[in-house]
């Protein structure tokens, strides 16, 4: 058995970012299953390599999270066009696994099948083009009719579908009822990240020594709605709460963030650049929450977001300020609050009772990794991946 994955975005531990597609990569090697990747690069030449087993196809085409929409769409569609070329001249492959977003790598899987009779299953991270149209990138009417049309065609000619929350999951039966449709989500790494004392080197190296440390690691772009982020630093100083906040990333909005932040004095407010894994887990053992942050739409409460995993595995108190599956699966699980997206002071009201009690910020805490072990270990959902495959 030989699989191609289809992943624009496909990331390692040592570059950093989500590493969704190298888990699932991994897992496939695991079970036996030759695993080909073909992905992009922002250097000027082709390459491959194999890492791990894995055999890693890059592709050079530029790509940024600052990008805007147009530059961002030109980078898919040359993606799409180089992936279909290369794929190609790949012997031996059985099936492709195409990982959105964008929606439009289900052209690359659709063209693969038609050119060279492969069979696609179709992951979906996100619902586009419901997405970009409800934060009003796409406007125009035909557009957005088209890239329905699209949707659809690819979800038909697919094999099988993988949705990443019950969410997505739900909203896909309704769009191809009769589909099948698995839910393989996001994976919480409890090996890797575990419940650890805070250390005093890491507090002294990030300044939070005596303070309890609030972070959001990840993209700081449109859809994150960070300025929310802001607003609880700034309701947090008007209430002179001993917390430090934590902005662990980059993005198109970085500097707009930073501007906001001087210009209101915020010193409760560090930021920090983008950092690889390890990194992450460095700013994970100083953490007592793990803030998930997104702006307030509808569209954005079906995700699965990586940073809500990451905190799982880790063991602390999840914050997050939209509703959906997330919100429902915390509060039953008595491991995190959801603070009003309208009302930062809401915040400040929510966080008071984990920053007297240590018992119970501790009781949260532990209900956390719970969860990461109960349902979302990488080992347990690798295994229900590579059983896709027979």
């Amino acid at each position: 058995m030989k699989v191609l994955i289809l992943h624009q975005h496909y990331k390692t531990p040592e570059t950093g970012g989500a590493l969704r597609s190298y888990f699932l990569a991994k897992a496939l090697v695991g079970a036996g299953i030759e695993a080909v990747v073909i992905t992009a690069h922002n250097e000027k030449k082709y390459k491959t390599e194999t890492q791990e087993g894995i055999e890693v196809h890059y592709l050079p085409i530029a790509y940024n999270n600052r990008f805007g929409f147009e530059a961002r769409s030109l980078s898919f569609l040359k993606y799409v066009w180089c992936a279909v070329r290369l794929a190609s001249k790949i012997k031996g492959i059985n099936y492709c696994y195409a990982i959105s977003v964008p929606l439009t790598v289900g052209v690359a899987a659709m063209s693969i099948k038609k050119r060279n009779g492969i069979p696609y299953i179709f992951e979906v991270g996100d619902l586009w083009p419901d997405a970009p149209i409800q934060m009003g990138f796409i406007k125009n009417y035909f557009f957005q009719q088209a890239l329905f049309s699209l949707e659809r065609s690819i979800y038909k000619s697919a094999e099988s579908i993988i949705a990443l929350s019950p969410a997505i999951k739900t909203a896909i039966e309704k769009k191809i009822p009769g589909k099948s449709i698995h839910m393989i989500p996001n994976m919480a790494d409890t090996e890797y990240f575990k419940p650890e004392p805070k250390l005093p080197y890491l507090e002294d190296k990030f300044v939070v020594k005596n303070k309890f440390v609030v972070s959001y690691i990840g993209a700081i772009g449109v859809a994150n709605g960070l300025d929310y982020f802001i607003e609880c630093a700034n309701a947090s100083r008007k209430a002179e709460l001993p917390i430090q906040f934590l902005l662990c990333g980059d993005g198109a909005l970085l500097e707009r963030l930073k501007r906001n932040a001087k210009h209101l004095g915020l010193q409760n407010l560090s930021f920090i650049d983008f950092v690889n894994r390890e990194g992450v887990q460095e700013v994970m053992k100083v953490t007592d929450a793990s803030f998930v942050c997104y702006k307030n739409l509808p569209i954005l409460e079906t995700g699965s977001p990586n940073k809500y995993f990451d905190g799982l595995a880790a063991g602390k108190l999840i914050v997050i300020n939209f509703g959906g599956w997330i919100k429902k699966e915390i509060e039953e699980a008595g491991c995190g609050i959801y603070v009003n997206p309208l009302q930062p002071t809401d915040f400040v009201k929510k966080i008071r009772p984990f920053l007297s009690d240590q018992k119970f910020l501790l009781q949260y805490q532990a209900s956390s990794r719970t969860l990461a072990e109960r349902k979302y270990s990488r080992r347990q959902l690798s295994e229900a991946f590579s059983k896709l495959f027979p």
